[in-house]
């Protein structure tokens, strides 16, 4: 199992944002990690716009969207971007797509949530073709796409999902790369992601390992048990009342994403580490949530030794 890492475009604390966000890659490329996620928050700025400058900036290290909601960009737009990125980063960026959550879609953005699955359908219809260098011309009930782009030479990324729900994990299992999930524990892992995407992906006639599975977790190493839980809970609070990440929670068994974040000492976390690696999940990307720098090293040299040589 692969360990990546987790981090925000708005966790410069008062510094300018870019900069912050392009130090703190270079510390993770240099301590030996390979991949980093973000998220495009409705709140925070233009996930896109940061990383063109951080693949500029820090070489070698692979960045992400994770992830990218769909309401907001048409799938052209979506492909002009991801492949503008693609060349900055000369092969180094990797797309991850979610439909979002309904108080966003229908109160920010004014766009409806119904039909998600079909919404997701119809991007995907216009965009994987545009990646491919191959005019689209897919019209769809919700999201209709013609034309072609003239971007040359350019290695397609990879598309993930953000595919919790039997039928977006299917989606995900025929025509992506895989799932990236969020506040989802070891049983669902085991029982409900990767068995509905592996075996979609298989019905589709894909080769075995053609899907993968991305597990984001909250990850704090300490000694201060019932504090980190707390801050958990404050921290992530809202992820307990979205009902996508709720319907996870609750399938888990979680009273609340205090349960699902991977607190404790060395050898809890790295117990927590192994279950969900014995859960099938080939990728776990760590959110670091503490804001000392003594506790967020720790947590980084636990997950690098987690990890292993290959991390």
């Amino acid at each position: 199992m692969e360990i990546s890492m987790f981090t925000s475009v708005g966790d410069g604390a008062g510094r300018p944002l870019v900069d912050a966000y392009v130090e703190g890659l270079a510390q993770i490329a240099a301590e030996g990690f390979r991949r980093v996620w973000s998220a495009q928050l409705p709140w925070e700025p233009d996930v896109m716009s940061v990383l063109a400058v951080a693949l500029r900036e820090v070489p070698g290290i692979e960045m992400g969207t994770a992830v990218l909601p769909i309401q907001v960009a048409h799938p052209m737009l979506t492909a002009q971007r991801a492949l503008t990125l693609s060349s900055i980063g000369e092969g180094r960026f990797k797309l991850g797509l979610g439909v979002n959550h309904p108080q966003f879609s229908e109160q920010w953005w004014g766009v409806p949530w119904d039909k998600p699955v079909r919404r997701m359908s119809e991007h995907l219809d216009g965009l994987l073709p545009l990646l491919a260098g191959e005019p689209a011309d897919a019209i769809g009930e919700i999201v209709t796409t013609r034309g072609e782009l003239q971007i040359p030479g350019v290695a397609a990324p990879e598309v993930y999902l953000a595919a919790l729900g039997p039928q977006m994990l299917r989606l995900a299992g025929r025509r992506s790369a895989g799932t990236i999930t969020w506040m989802t524990g070891p049983k669902t892992l085991a029982n409900h992601i990767g068995p509905t995407l592996r075996d979609a992906a298989a019905a589709a006639g894909r080769p075995e390992g053609a899907v993968t599975v991305i597990a984001g977790l909250p990850i704090l190493v300490t000694d201060d048990i019932d504090g980190a839980r707390a801050l958990a809970a404050e921290e992530f609070a809202v992820y307990g009342t979205l009902p996508s990440y709720r319907a996870m929670l609750d399938r888990e068994g979680f009273a609340g994403p205090e349960d699902a974040a991977l607190i404790g000492d060395e050898a809890t976390v790295a117990e927590r580490i192994d279950e969900l690696r014995g859960a099938g999940v080939d990728e776990l990307t760590a959110y670091l949530f503490a804001d000392d720098d003594d506790t967020l090293a720790r947590t980084r040299a636990l997950l690098r030794k987690a990890a292993g040589p290959a991390g």
